[in-house]
Order: C-alpha cells, then sequence, then structure tokens
C-alpha cells in the first residue's frame, strides 16, 4: 500500500462516468453512501473477462473455466489481504452487506441465540443490521437491546455499555454511521464483548475503500462490506468470519458448489468458505470486486480516509454558515456522509432542485427510520463524498443551497 500523497485531480481521469453534464451542468456527485463510481480499472476487467474467460467456476476442466476459476479465487485472495484476514477461507462471497448479515443471523444465530438471549445493536444502525437480528429474535425468543445515540452529535453513548452487554449473545454494529458520518470504535466495542464472551459482528459497509479496515486488529468475529460501495461491481459483497465461527456455522442455503457429497436421503457439505456459496456464484463481478480492492490499494486507503475526512470538515464548516441549517453527525472526525436540514424546506425539495443544478443528493430516511425517530425528524438530505470528489464541489453544494434557499423564500 503506497503512502505517496495521490494526484486526486488525475485520478478523477479514471471515472469516466463524472465527465458528463447534467441539466446542462458538470455532474458533481454527491451520493457516494448510496453507491460509489466505478473506475476503468473495474470497468476493463468485467469487460476482459466478459470478452476473454467467461465460465461457469469450479466445475468445468476445460480451459476457459479453469481461468474462470482461477480469477475468481485469486478475487478471494485479494479480499482476504485487502481485510488482513488470516487466509482466504475466512472470505466468503455473498450479494451484499445485508445478505451477509442474513447469512450470520441464520446460520451462527439459529445454531446459539436461544429464548431470553439479548442482541445488542445501536440507535443508528441501518435496516439492514436491524431486521435480521428482529426476524432472529422472533424465531428464538430473544431480546433486543440499543445503544443510544447522542442526539445530533451522533455519537454513541458509551456509558452504560457494560450494563447493555449482560446477558448479549451478539453485538452488532456498524463502523461508519450512513447517515451521520460517525466513526465508532470497533476495536475497543468488539474488545469490551470479547471480554464477556460475546460475538461480534460489523457492518464496514461505510468503511471499506474509505479507510483502512483490519479485521485481526479489530478482532471481530464477522465483518461485511458490499463491492458496489467500494468502486466495485452491484450484486457482489464480501462476508469475513473468523475461521472458527465459520467452521461451527451450518449451511445457510443448499445446492450447488457447497456440496462435498450427496445421496437420495442425506448431503455432506465443504468446509468454509464454499458450505455458504450455494449454487453459481456471481464469478464476474468477484472479479470486479478485486479489480476495485488493487484499485484502492495502490491509492492507500490512508489517504482516501484522510481525503474523506478533508472534504467532509470543508463541507461542515461552509454549510454551518448557512442560517437555518441543522446539521446531523459530530463537528470533528466526521467520515464522508454529511447530513443536513434547510430550515422549513423538506429534503426532498432539496435535493430535487439539486439536481436541477447537477448536483446529485440524497433525499429521506437512508434506510435509518429507528434514528431517524430517535431525531425527531423524518428524512435529510445528505452529501457523501469519495476520494474524487474535489474542494470545487463542496463550492457547488454550497452555491446550490443558497440558491435553493432563495428559490423557498427562506
Amino acid at each position: 500500500m503506497t503512502e505517496n500523497r495521490p494526484n486526486w485531480e488525475a485520478l478523477r481521469e479514471d471515472f469516466p462516468i463524472l465527465r458528463q453534464k447534467v441539466n446542462g451542468y458538470p455532474l458533481v456527485y454527491l451520493d457516494n453512501a448510496a453507491t460509489s463510481q466505478k473506475p476503468r480499472a473495474v470497468l476493463e476487467a468485467l469487460d476482459h473477462f466478459y470478452r476473454n474467460d467467461n465460465s461457469n467456476v469450479h466445475r468445468g476442466i476445460h480451459e476457459l473455466s479453469r481461468r474462470s476459476t482461477v480469477a475468481f479465487e485469486a478475487a478471494r485472495d485479494r479480499a482476504a489481504k485487502f481485510l488482513n484476514a488470516r487466509g482466504p477461507d475466512e472470505i466468503v462471497f455473498t450479494r451484499g452487506t445485508t445478505e451477509g448479515i442474513n447469512l450470520v443471523a441464520r446460520a451462527w444465530g439459529d445454531k446459539y441465540v436461544k429464548s431470553g438471549d439479548v442482541i445488542l445493536l445501536t440507535e443508528m444502525e441501518h435496516h439492514s443490521n436491524i431486521v435480521p437480528w428482529q426476524l432472529l429474535a422472533e424465531r428464538t425468543g430473544a431480546r433486543l437491546r440499543y445503544v443510544p445515540v447522542t442526539g445530533d452529535s451522533g455519537l454513541l453513548d458509551l456509558t452504560g455499555l457494560d450494563d447493555l452487554l449482560a446477558g448479549a449473545k451478539l453485538f452488532a454494529f456498524t463502523y461508519v454511521s450512513n447517515t451521520l458520518g460517525t466513526v465508532n470504535p470497533v476495536a475497543d466495542l468488539c474488545e469490551r464483548a470479547r471480554k464477556r464472551g460475546i460475538a461480534t459482528l460489523v457492518d464496514a459497509a461505510q468503511a471499506v475503500g474509505h479507510r483502512r479496515v483490519d479485521v485481526r486488529e479489530i478482532d471481530c468475529d464477522f465483518l461485511v462490506f458490499s463491492g458496489h460501495k467500494t468502486c466495485g461491481p452491484t450484486g457482489i459483497g464480501v462476508l469475513y468470519g473468523r475461521r472458527e465461527a465459520l467452521a461451527a456455522m451450518p449451511p445457510f442455503l443448499g445446492g450447488g458448489d457447497m456440496i462435498a457429497n450427496v445421496d437420495f436421503f442425506r448431503s455432506a457439505f465443504k468446509d468454509p468458505p464454499h458450505r455458504f456459496e450455494a449454487g453459481t456464484p456471481d464469478f464476474a463481478s468477484a472479479i470486479g470486486l478485486g479489480a476495485a480492492l488493487e484499485y484502492i490499494d495502490s491509492i492507500g486507503c490512508d489517504n482516501i480516509a484522510r481525503r474523506d475526512e478533508t472534504l467532509s470538515a470543508l463541507a461542515i464548516e461552509r454549510l454551518l454558515s448557512l442560517p437555518g441549517l441543522r446539521l446531523f453527525g459530530p463537528r470533528v472526525g466526521h467520515a464522508g456522509a454529511v447530513s443536513f436540514l434547510l430550515k422549513d424546506i423538506h429534503a426532498h425539495d432539496v435535493v430535487t432542485v439539486a439536481d436541477q443544478c447537477g448536483v446529485a443528493l440524497r433525499g429521506g430516511h437512508h434506510c435509518n427510520q429507528p434514528l431517524m425517530k430517535k431525531l425527531g425528524v423524518e428524512s435529510t438530505a445528505r452529501a457523501s463524498f469519495s476520494f474524487y470528489n474535489t474542494p470545487a464541489e463542496v463550492d457547488r453544494l454550497f452555491d446550490t443551497l443558497v440558491e435553493i434557499r432563495k428559490f423557498f423564500g427562506a
């Protein structure tokens, strides 16, 4: 991983989509928390694979299948190295963060969580890290608890964490809030849970690709992320599972390549990770994800994290100068998602008018409805940054919001 400071303007040239105009204005893409754009390296990797190597993996003995299998498993190895896993056997390919969490809730949760157990979450979780645990609680009779969020400042209130951990079987939490931009102390949270024998799952959908994520340093049992938020293709993601945890879990889905042997009345299953990859995997997208992780590594995750913090700090400074603006999340140490409301202007109206000026924002509850209720709002507008954004685009955002306030007479 290089520590050289990148030429950010030059890197923008790797993203063809950013060169277009929207409604007559140069595109300012500030919806990266929803999905990131894809560099040429990923587009070319997908094009090369489909033009030259496309064939199903693992089952074939002809040359194209061999090439496809080698590239697919190389992508798994790349993901393991990117996360500093102990080996590729700790990497399960999924369709994304949501499927990874559901896999753990079913394969691990149905085996280990019993009536009366506690599943601990936080109030800033995405629906994908709430609903699977609600369903598990309904199946098993377990109970849900939540670590509170301290209002608009967007930090976890950890003063009562030891009491909340009492009786817990699992603690699942986000690394970076997709709404608040809060960066949680994940290694500390995992350590506090581990001392009590509590399993941990980290939702790293907003962290991987934006900062260095080291699963051995975090020391979690499970970690999940999505390729499409990491400059990779859609429909692919990764579940990291500690080797011992995966080995003790039954399959989630059955059929296809996850079997070692099948007869008419029983089956034997492969070791992880293939035990959890039933059917034909999205091998092309996995190969594209491998190219995306290689590309991100070439820039340097620490460089990208500093870039996110620089852009978000600039955005916060400029936005707070607007009269009547309500900002959500911490003022310092902020990741690349900045949520706000303009007084008396609905978030959807902000986003709609911004789009007419070529500025792509997100407006809504961001799959954080419980958090919105805690904050006393229905929705927010959100600008979310990636390393290919620029300070000039922050200025465009500010100027657009000034015009929106004038348009609505605010």
